[in-house]
């Protein structure tokens, strides 16, 4: 006998409701910076030196910019989405979960506008 409901079964969701969607996200997230961080590797191995203006002039590159940016978001769902997980599964007061999440929330809000603000300084030249 099953507890999962007919239509959860044909919608994929167990018990958690969520749980699924949220490990296929964190895993597509993963996938996605593998290319990313390549092309930031190889990118950053082909400057001829690390002078603020070399790199400088490669950040304004509008490809370099919308992949930096890219990536930052990236990296910043991916760490919240982990972080999240964490929280959920080893902080075991309601109150605290709670505070906590917004917490992290609001720290991984403020460190994705710091690095897309900090691209297009950069990339605009201000």
């Amino acid at each position: 006998m099953s507890l999962v409901s007919p239509l959860n079964k044909v919608l994929g969701l167990g018990s958690a409701k969520g749980g699924s969607e949220h490990w296929w996200v964190q895993r597509l997230s993963a996938v996605a910076l593998i290319p990313l961080g390549l092309w930031l590797l190889a990118a950053v191995a082909g400057l001829p030196d690390f002078s603020y203006a070399t790199v400088a002039s490669w950040v304004s590159s509008p490809v370099n910019s919308i992949l930096l940016i890219v990536l930052v978001l990236t990296m910043v769902y991916h760490s919240h989405l982990g972080v999240q997980v964490v929280v959920e599964d080893y902080v075991h007061g309601k109150a605290m979960k709670t505070a906590t999440l917004i917490v992290l929330s609001l720290a991984h809000l403020f460190l994705g506008c710091a690095g897309i603000y900090s691209v297009l300084r950069i990339g605009f030249g201000s």
